[in-house]
């Protein structure tokens, strides 16, 4: 997963941080929660780790305004050194989907975190076939049809494609993209997002009036959302 980290403490950051890429995901740690909102605001991500007392916001703070302003329905987890039970029901009752107290324990930080991602993307996984209006994407066999047609995709631009439809409606920005489909290649750069993104729109024919429109976000990324005729 690509993971947003709120964390005001720099060894505890750290610490956190090698735990979870060892794991295999992607982590962006920031220490205070301004800069983290403002980042968040123009990148998108699988999973906000937030710490409760931080500068500038706390992190109940943040998580109000996830709740409020981010669509997409990201999980939230909270790491904190607050252990009372009323600030773990205020925090579930915000929105939370977890709460971690610490001192943090490595192993189950990480299951933790592995079991957010099977519950996000449970619906998904457990699909061979994926069918949405008139494209049709068979996971195992790595095949994509529009409508009556098999359409002819290189590896990369399958993996693309199966990514944007199982998150049809959310906005995903260009480094969220390239990190989760490309790994972080410091070679490749968002135009190759923009190039592969080109292709799938043109062989699927991802306009208004098919009822699927694959559209860009001004210094953002991309949506792929269903339209009325």
């Amino acid at each position: 997963m690509r993971i947003a980290l709120l964390e005001d403490d720099p060894d505890q950051a750290a610490l956190v941080r090698t735990w979870l890429e060892e794991a295999g995901h992607l982590i962006t740690h920031l220490a205070d929660g301004k800069a983290f909102l403002k980042h968040i605001a123009r990148e998108s991500y699988d999973l906000f780790l937030l710490d409760w007392n931080t500068p500038q916001l706390s992190g109940d703070q943040v998580l109000e305004w996830v709740r409020e302003n981010v669509q997409a329905p990201v999980p939230v987890m909270f790491m904190t050194a607050r252990t009372d039970e009323e600030d773990i029901v205020t925090a579930l009752q915000k929105g939370a989907d977890d709460y971690l107290t610490k001192p943090l324990r490595k192993f189950e930080l990480v299951a933790r975190v592995n079991a957010l991602e099977r519950r996000s993307r449970m619906e998904y996984q457990q699909k061979e076939i994926l069918e949405i209006d008139q494209i049709r994407i068979d996971v195992a066999q790595r095949r994509v049809r529009c409508g009556d047609r098999d359409v002819e995709m290189t590896l990369k631009e399958f993996d693309l494609t199966l990514f944007l439809f199982r998150h049809i409606g959310q906005l995903l920005s260009r480094g969220h993209i390239l990190e989760s489909i490309w790994g972080r290649n410091p070679d490749l750069n968002t135009r190759t997002v923009d190039t592969h993104v080109s292709r799938i729109r043109n062989k699927l024919g991802l306009t208004p009036e098919s009822g699927l429109r694959l559209s860009s976000v001004y210094f953002y990324g991309y949506r792929l959302e269903r339209v009325s005729a």
